[in-house]
């Protein structure tokens, strides 16, 4: 996905806001997905409090490790 793909196809196509390619694919695509309140054992690894793969990230603003 890049912010410089066009559809390219005859109108409607060029004219709608959500596409399947380029950075509007993005929109049509996305599913989002909330983890408030889920048990830390049915969490991906990536998104536990303990941080079991060690993963750079940021907490409150700040890096952790």
């Amino acid at each position: 996905v890049a912010h410089a793909q066009q559809h390219g196809g005859p109108y409607p196509a060029t004219t709608s806001t959500s596409t399947s390619v380029g950075g509007t694919a993005v929109e049509r695509w996305l599913r989002p997905v909330a983890y408030q309140s889920t048990p830390p054992a049915l969490l991906p690894p990536e998104l536990r409090d303990d941080n079991p793969l060690g993963l750079p990230r940021r907490v409150d603003g700040r890096l952790e490790r």
